[in-house]
């Protein structure tokens, strides 16, 4: 293959349109769970062996060998509600600089989330798409998403290739973007390749996304074996739900040497998705149910705070469960992550061994919720920069801002809580081995996550339960008030 010029770049966010924080420029520059903003070579340099698409769609173009990579940005902000018009148009402007400041391309590539929802636009990416198809034309363009995607057809008509995460939690991030790169060096090579698009006509809460389970590991193994040659792929985006937007919910891509092939693969797979609507788990617990099952179970019983994920625009300071936890006198309980700046700078200041008589959390979520108020004693301190352990972000650092471990008081229950500054979704024992604790040793462990803490709490539990405790993250979707969505809003189970 003669030598290349490939431009790469990263603008990632999942758009909770439900929730009423706003991602401002700001805040795709700041390090959270996610790296910095990244300009230029440290596009690179800094995401290598990362668990990152822009990561393996680099290593995929180096190991391909004759490729001149022209790294322009990545950034990405922790999921909330709108994207500021401000935020997009200033992302998208250095893109597009970059770009045309790159000089003769023969491709580009594009690390996006796919459910980007700004104050202006319902399809972020289609609207970024459409701004680079228009000044620079036809030039070879691959993009890689998220599994929760929510993809449109004008997002389709503008992309060569779209490939798409295949594991939630998302363990192949790195893997899709290098299947994305291979594909753009296809087509830069000459392939023709047809695409066929459906989209599903229902929709499938994220707790029921989890791709190990059924009816979603079947699918997804479907996906995998129907292609025959190579170059043939088919692509699943479960959607995400609390994007309340037309395209919101599942969509099949199939690409192939012609179209009829296409469309056989997204026809096979549109036919099982409707075989398998009424399979799909959608159980959730409510807190008192679910906290006196745990109570009853041999440890770790893992609770998983579903509707105050922040990784999916949760305020991680809802107090549901925790009010639940005491009630019942739980006793054994780890808690994580809760998002309380003004608890955290308490405890800092007070130092290790202080008692606290604070209302905690209750700040930024649903207005029905409240602060926890009582007494809290500081077990430890810490400036939250916290190495992950697990698979699905390893070798990255958590920059959470200062942090505490605080114990519950005055009460027979016995909790211990992970409390941060900056809003961090708990998918990683390392939030809790950072202060010592032993999760092997709980008998309850709560984590404000839907399915991500799967892949690194799921070794160690005995049993998991979805709990549906008040949170900006609804996943109960016949009780939402949708205004824009187009498709069939399942019921979901109740225990």
């Amino acid at each position: 293959m003669s030598g290349k010029r490939i431009a790469i770049a990263g603008f990632q966010h999942e758009t909770n349109t439900f929730s009423p924080a706003r991602a401002a420029f700001d805040d795709f520059q700041i390090a959270d769970s996610w790296p910095e903003m990244l300009l230029g070579e440290k596009v690179v340099h800094e995401t290598v062996g990362l668990n990152l698409p822009i990561a393996g769609a680099a290593a995929q173009a180096f190991d391909a060998g004759n490729v001149e990579l022209v790294p322009i940005l990545w950034c990405a902000a922790e999921p909330c509600g709108f994207v500021t018009d401000d935020a997009f148009s200033r992302i998208r402007d250095m893109i597009l600089a970059g770009i045309a400041d790159a000089g003769q391309l023969d491709g580009i590539y594009l690390d996006l989330h796919g459910a980007m929802v700004t104050e202006s636009h319902h399809d972020g990416e289609a609207a970024l798409l459409a701004a680079i198809r228009s000044q620079f034309g036809d030039v070879p363009l691959a993009v890689s998403l998220d599994l929760h995607a929510n993809i449109s057809a004008d997002f389709v008509d503008r992309a060569d290739i779209i490939t798409i995460y295949r594991t939630y939690p998302h363990l192949d991030m790195a893997e899709t973007g290098a299947r994305a790169m291979q594909r753009l060096l296809h087509l830069i090579e000459g392939a023709t390749l047809h695409c066929a698009f459906r989209q599903v006509p229902f929709l499938l809460p994220l707790n029921a996304q989890h791709t190990a389970a059924a009816p979603c590991a079947r699918l997804y193994g479907l996906a995998i074996d129907l292609p025959e040659t190579e170059y043939e792929h088919a692509e699943i985006a479960l959607g995400f739900t609390a994007a309340d937007i037309p395209d919101c919910g599942p969509s099949l891509l199939a690409y192939a040497s012609t179209q009829e092939r296409a469309d056989a693969m997204a026809d096979r797979l549109l036919a099982e998705f409707n075989r398998a609507e009424s399979s799909f788990d959608t159980t959730l617990f409510d807190p008192d149910d679910a906290v006196r099952q745990a109570m009853r179970l041999p440890g770790p019983v893992v609770l998983a705070d579903v509707q105050d994920n922040p990784g999916a625009g949760g305020s991680s300071d809802t107090t549901g469960i925790l009010a639940e936890l005491v009630r019942q006198n739980a006793s054994g309980v780890l808690l994580g992550v809760v998002c309380d700046g003004d608890v955290a700078a308490m405890a800092h200041q007070a130092g290790v061994g202080a008692i606290l008589t604070t209302g905690l959390g209750g700040k930024a979520g649903p207005a029905e919720v409240r602060p926890f108020g009582g007494a809290f004693q500081v077990l430890g301190l810490s400036d939250g920069n916290i190495p992950y352990e697990g698979e699905m972000y390893g070798g990255g650092v958590a920059c959470i801002g200062p942090t505490c471990l605080l114990r519950v008081c005055d009460t027979d229950a016995d909790i211990r809580i992970v409390v941060s500054s900056t809003r961090t979704q708990c998918l990683d024992r390392a939030f809790f081995t950072h202060f010592a604790l032993n999760i092997t040793k709980a008998r309850i462990i709560c984590v404000k996550s839907t399915v991500h803490f799967r892949a690194d709490f799921d070794p160690v539990a005995q049993q998991t339960l979805s709990v549906a405790a008040p949170g900006l993250f609804p996943c109960r979707l016949e009780q939402i008030a949708y205004r824009h969505v187009r498709r069939k809003i399942p019921a979901g189970r109740t225990p």
